[in-house]
């Protein structure tokens, strides 16, 4: 197939230069009457609906068909599709389609949220299985095949393994390909949330993609490494396990029925772009990294931490804490992806051989934002927070369960024991410290404890300036 085309931009383009008369929706009417400036205005001309020559992304015929061909023939799935919903939509469909009410699936406990909002939705009961601790990212890792086939063989019936992968600070690795070989050795379809590594499919130097191992169902988030707009994600499925109809049916029902043309545009150039990336483009990518990098060392008291995957890199600054850091960087208008206790996670552009970042410009702010750090300080975190969850566990109360019981508020010294409420998640990166349902023990609450002191920010069952969780009666 020809990856240099681009079919549905190229029909919006077409569109467009018609002229054509709306007497149809969206109301702002080609952005006539928006009051938006005129920079963010020129795109609502592109902010079509499901017009003759147009196609339907939920009965994709036409030029959406053609789209979605091209993005199943480079990531060499047996379907691939355009999500307009982010990869939330996708991981609620995967999900959807390989369980039910009361079904057993076994989770990767550093899930995104939304995996968890998945379980929830459909009644099924997780089983918990908690990474070991990865010192070089002061971060919680990625599951081995022994954990996998420990929980396997306790719970002979389960629906699905579900992964994340790789970590949000770009851990990868490790034995995804065990996992799914011995998964499908027992008829277990694995599902991937596999949201920060659209562009593996370049190839090297990034690492192999889940589909490219034999996952069933992968999720892309194309937006975060590719060009495209935020909400574009991918859907890839590749099984004799799981239904590619239940699939497309479930999208159907939760993603939007006026899907954005733009989104899915978006999304047409971005397979596009990391499907002619060539090895001329890897080249300048590494040249362009090796010198951010070399220039980010040389800055005083400033460690620079690699990962797995190219395109992120974990700043730390000594004495301080990755949120002093993260306000220091801001104060010049940098701005990372996410700050934690240690650090701030940076993801790379995925710069080709036209790229030309102002990397002397960047280096300037740099040294100013270090500057503002003052003197070192006491950073709260003195040692790895590995006080993280470890091993297999499962609920105290399915979520089915709580909404007909009481709750309360308690301080967060008299949680422990309690079984949480509502689930609790330091945001970013939109992994659960608590799930809901899930019974409170000491390593959640002095995890808890030392992120309140570092200054992270949260997103469910707490109050933060009482220092109070939402918990069960």
């Amino acid at each position: 197939m020809n990856q240099n085309k681009r079919p549905l931009v190229e029909a919006l383009q077409y569109f467009n230069e018609q002229t054509p008369v709306s007497f149809h929706v969206p109301g702002h009417k080609h952005g006539l009457l928006s009051n938006l400036p005129t920079w963010m205005k020129q795109a609502l001309t592109y902010d079509f609906t499901e017009l003759t020559g147009l196609d339907d992304l939920h009965e994709a015929e036409e030029v959406i068909y053609e789209a979605e061909s091209l993005l199943s023939s480079l990531y060499r799935s047996n379907r691939s599709f355009f999500l307009v919903n982010g990869s939330t939509v996708g991981n609620l469909a995967m999900i959807y389609a390989a369980c039910q009410a009361d079904d057993t699936v076994i989770v990767q406990r550093n899930a995104h949220k939304s995996v968890f909002h998945a379980i929830e939705l459909t009644g099924a009961r997780p089983v918990l299985l908690s990474p070991p601790w990865d010192a070089p990212t002061r971060s919680p890792g990625l599951l081995t095949r022994e954990h996998v086939e420990e929980a396997l063989d306790a719970y002979p019936h389960a629906k699905a393994v579900i992964l994340t992968y790789p970590t949000y600070y770009g851990v990868a690795g490790g034995g995804l390909q065990e996992i799914i070989e011995l998964s499908h050795s027992r008829s277990v379809p694995v599902l991937v949330d596999e949201a920060h590594g659209a562009h593996f499919v370049v190839g090297e130097p990034f690492p192999r993609s889940a589909i490219e191992m034999g996952a069933d169902v992968v999720v892309h988030s194309a937006h975060k490494t590719l060009p495209a707009m935020t909400m574009g994600s991918f859907l890839h499925i590749r099984s004799q396990l799981i239904s590619e109809k239940k699939i497309a049916h479930y999208l159907q029902m939760l993603q939007s029925s006026s899907p954005s043309y733009l989104i899915m545009a978006s999304l047409d150039d971005a397979r596009a772009y990391a499907a002619t990336y060539k090895d001329s483009d890897k080249y300048r990518f590494n040249e362009l990294r090796t010198s951010f990098i070399q220039n980010l060392k040389e800055l005083n008291r400033l460690e620079v931490v690699e990962t797995n995957d190219p395109l992120k890199l974990l700043l730390r600054a000594r004495g301080h804490s990755g949120f002093a850091l993260q306000a220091a960087l801001e104060s010049e208008g940098i701005y990372a992806e996410l700050a934690d206790p240690y650090q701030v996670l940076f993801i790379l552009p995925l710069w080709n051989e036209q790229s030309t970042p102002p990397l002397k410009e960047w280096k300037e702010k740099m040294v100013a934002a270090m500057s503002t750090l003052g003197k070192v300080e006491d950073n709260p975190i003195s040692s790895d927070m590995d006080t993280w969850p470890t091993g297999i566990s499962t609920l105290a109360h399915p979520p089915s369960e709580l909404a007909e019981m009481e709750t309360e508020w308690v301080s967060l010294e008299a949680a422990e024991g309690r079984v949480a409420a509502a689930s609790l998640t330091p945001y970013p990166p939109g992994i659960p410290l608590l799930i809901k349902g899930e019974r409170i023990m000491a390593n959640h609450t002095e995890t808890l404890s030392t992120l309140i002191k570092s200054g992270a920010r949260f997103q469910g069952a707490i109050r933060l300036a009482q220092k109070e969780l939402f918990v069960l009666k």
